[in-house]
């Protein structure tokens, strides 16, 4: 069962990200103030729901919370400054949507850079601990998916309805024969047959 939140005593944003490990497409960031009170017994890590589960979580999360906010880095600035720090850079965006700002930060991972001068904690695993954070990466992976459904429509050949531009066998054989897009990650290693299914 998860926990509502780090702190009870001061108002605590939940932040994830989604996209880290695909080889096309941005890196979303979310990050949501739950109430104290806030329950729902499907909520989970993101990961471990279907998707119908995921969006109809989604519109639960969005209208019962405090505040939520969702961001990306493209694939452009993932390049120029790493995965990591572009993750981090989506997450900084989504904590300044938040309206109210939050006292503390909470952030799925083991690696973040300070936000302002709000405090921050990270959790490993913590989509699976925290429901804020779990929120967060509901947030971060529908729009995300929704994302890449929409440019899926201008390289259909990608199968990114399917793959969500993740590192699936199908995505690199297209990778071979029809070569990048302006959506592809340049920094990474697209062209290796070798894959890896890595659904964040």
């Amino acid at each position: 069962m998860l926990i509502s939140s780090y702190h009870t005593d001061r108002m605590e944003a939940g932040c994830d990200e989604a996209g880290r490990g695909c080889l096309a497409g941005p890196v979303f960031g979310a990050a949501v103030i739950l109430p104290a009170d806030f329950r729902h017994p499907m909520l989970n890590d993101s990961k471990k729901l279907n998707a119908n589960q995921r969006l109809k979580l989604r519109s639960v999360i969005e209208q019962e919370c405090i505040s939520f906010g969702v961001a990306m880095a493209d694939q452009s600035e993932i390049d120029k400054i790493n995965i990591l720090n572009a993750s981090i850079l989506a997450i900084h965006r989504a904590i300044g949507n938040l309206d109210p700002p939050p006292g503390f930060i909470l952030v799925d991972g083991n690696r973040f850079h300070p936000y302002r001068d709000i405090p921050h904690g990270t959790i490993i695993k913590g989509d699976s601990i925290y429901m804020n954070i779990a929120a967060a990466s509901v947030l971060a992976k529908t729009y995300r998916d929704e994302y890449m459904a929409l440019i899926d429509g201008e390289y259909p050949q990608y199968g990114w309805t399917r793959n969500k531009g993740y590192s699936t066998l199908e995505h690199r054989q297209a990778i071979r024969k029809f070569g990048p897009t302006p959506h592809h990650r340049m920094s990474f290693n697209l062209f290796s047959l070798q894959y890896r299914l890595e659904f964040d």
